[in-house]
């Protein structure tokens, strides 16, 4: 399984509140030959009740999965 490490959280504001977030990650599967880093773009929506660390790594796994792994159309 890929460790994901938040490394830093841009966060957005516009009239008083959060207009959207950037979450920087940097992941390695645990033999170290692949590597990710990148940043994972959320809504309002997505952040707000995920701002925990450990809820906010999981928000970023499933949207690193579902870009890694697109559903069929």
């Amino acid at each position: 399984m890929l460790e994901i490490q938040i490394i830093a959280t841009n966060i957005r504001y516009e009239d008083g509140g959060v207009s959207s977030v950037n979450v920087q990650f940097q992941s390695k599967d645990p033999e170290g030959s692949i590597n990710l880093n990148g940043y994972i773009p959320l809504t309002t929506e997505e952040y707000q009740g995920n701002e925990a660390f450990l809820a906010l790594t999981e928000v970023a796994r499933t949207k690193i999965i579902n870009r890694l792994q697109p559903k069929a159309e």
